[in-house]
């Protein structure tokens, strides 16, 4: 659901310093939000901090959120807050390095990768050249003797 971010109320919340929100502002530029904040009923934050204060800083004035239903207590907002905030695992320094690795051959593939993804490309657009049906204009009968 999209909300308008001077809606939106934050509390008295467990994290006390966002740390640094340069690359998540990056991110959000470029990539969007990618997970919605969460929201009480009363449009009080409840997870996604860092998020509405990126976006507030670049000028977003709606974002994307889930709103919980009515019916949440204080205790359960609390526990959604930090298990967001725990259940998560960055990557291990192998496992980042793959992934670029990963990223760097996809955007520069090799040469005869290239050559192959273009030929494909050839043979697509010849096939789909192919089965586009031809239209015919249908001629009037001839005229009756």
């Amino acid at each position: 659901m999209l909300i308008k971010i001077s809606e939106i109320t934050v509390k008295t919340r467990v994290r006390k310093d966002l740390g640094d929100l340069d690359a998540l502002k990056d991110s959000l530029r470029t990539y969007g939000l990618i997970h919605p904040i969460t929201l009480n009923a009363d449009y009080e934050l409840v997870a996604g901090e860092r998020r509405l204060a990126a976006a507030k800083a670049i000028g977003w004035e709606t974002i994307n959120a889930i709103v919980l239903d009515k019916n949440i207590t204080p205790v359960q907002q609390l526990e959604l807050e930090l298990e967001e905030n725990n259940q998560r695992k960055e990557f291990t320094n192998e496992e980042l390095l793959s992934g670029y690795e990963k990223l760097e051959k996809l955007r520069h593939p090799a040469l005869p990768v290239r050559i192959g993804n273009a030929m494909k490309h050839f043979f697509i657009g010849i096939s789909t050249f192919f089965k586009k049906p031809f239209s015919r204009t249908k001629l009037p009968a001839p005229p009756k003797k």
